[in-house]
């Protein structure tokens, strides 16, 4: 299956004098023009996934193989902007000359809707556009996966709302293949095609939501029904 595979991944930390198993044996599919969620509370070991499977840091042991080259870019909770670029240049940031197409990054820019804020800053967008700015500089990168840290936690409701659809879109209309991290049960049901519940360092059970192409309704009977099991297996 085209993706990525996780066989048997440990991690461990040293804290304090003692060693801390974040990662337990961990057995993942994650597939390829889809979104996967990482959904758990603070602590379990999802973020720890996410920067193995970004190769920001390595596995103690197991093995974790895609199916071909590979490219992944990042987007965080911060935007990490450079505040003294404008939204073009951070955009372009990290790509080498010859890998700035205009035509392309403009599009890109006016696919996140910041048609217009090209040569605006960070000081003067608000936090939903610049995390569409963040977006969009990883989607320049043409990455086969981006790896998503709970980037929207920081935001209000609506704003959050309004850019939860807008990944949505972005992911259907250009078959992007993400990695998304959340503790928000909400936001792993509103986004994910897979959803992966994690505790204590394990994978407790996958979740499958078919892919669609409208706004999913939270208080229907069937994701009512499904947001009541993911709680009960995450005990809360």
């Amino acid at each position: 299956m085209a993706g990525i595979e996780c066989k048997n991944i440990h991690k461990t930390y040293p804290v304090d004098e003692r060693t801390l198993h974040v990662l337990k044996g961990i057995d993942l599919h994650i597939p390829e023009k889809s979104i996967t969620v990482i959904l758990g509370r603070s602590g379990c070991g999802k973020t720890t996934l996410l920067r193995l499977v970004g190769d920001l840091e390595k596995p103690d042991s197991g093995e974790i193989h895609f199916d071909a080259e590979h490219k992944t870019a990042f987007v965080f909770q911060e935007s990490r902007l450079m505040p003294w670029l404008n939204v073009w240049d951070n955009v372009i940031f990290g790509l080498k000359k010859q890998e700035v197409k205009k035509e392309t990054i403009q599009g890109i820019i006016d696919t996140v809707g910041l048609k217009g804020f090209e040569k605006a800053y960070p000081h003067q967008l608000s936090g939903g556009m610049q995390q569409r700015a963040a977006i969009a500089r990883a989607l320049a990168y043409e990455p086969s996966f981006i790896m998503m840290d709970e980037p929207f936690a920081a935001l209000d409701y609506f704003t959050r709302d309004q850019m939860q659809k807008e990944l949505l879109r972005l992911q259907q209309s250009r078959g992007a293949s993400i990695l998304f991290v959340t503790h928000s049960i909400d936001e792993a049901l509103l986004l994910g095609h897979k959803i992966v519940v994690i505790e204590d360092g394990v994978v407790k059970r996958e979740f499958f939501i078919k892919t669609d192409s409208g706004v999913r309704d939270l208080l229907s009977t069937v994701f009512i029904d499904l947001k009541r099991e993911i709680i009960n297996e995450l005990d809360l």
